[in-house]
């Protein structure tokens, strides 16, 4: 799970080190909803089930009952502006059966009053941006008026 070199003995080197693991996983929000005590996330292709429950319990110290993978193909895009087709990378996406006691929920990073409140503020702005708009585009049309008595 992490390097797979250990670094070589040297007298009076350290001996207590730190492996960093080689893999990354990121927590997915499923399109469809799952039960309370199921988490999905995306892994690397080369990652197995038992590395999944080995890094949840090992560093998150999460207990893991069960663990389900499924090979993702990636999407096959058009360039922009060219006629040739890219394919994005395969992934893996594990699902994780947490103990029936333990329960995930996403966390609520935007809630709608603070949405709502940075709308309104952003209208004003917009407003006020408007009125400035419009203040300079007079000032520029009584200077255009050299000519013209009062």
């Amino acid at each position: 799970m992490s390097s797979r070199w250990y670094p070589r003995y040297v007298l009076g080197n350290p001996q207590l080190r730190v492996f960093l693991p080689d893999f990354w996983m990121v927590l997915q929000k499923p399109k469809d909803p799952l039960p309370a005590n199921r988490v999905q996330f995306k892994i690397p292709v080369i990652m197995t089930k038992w590395d999944v429950r080995n890094y949840l319990e090992k560093i998150y110290k999460i207990p893991v009952v069960n663990v389900r993978t499924v090979v993702r193909c990636g999407d096959i895009k058009r360039a922009n502006g060219k006629m040739y087709l890219i394919k994005e990378e395969d992934y893996k996406t594990a699902i994780v059966d947490l103990p029936k006691d333990m329960t995930f929920e996403f966390p609520d990073l935007f809630p709608h009053e603070k949405v709502d409140q940075m709308s309104t503020d952003l209208k004003d702005g917009q407003k006020e941006l408007e009125f400035g708009t419009l203040r300079e585009k007079r000032k520029n049309q009584k200077n255009m008026r050299d000519n013209v008595p009062d």
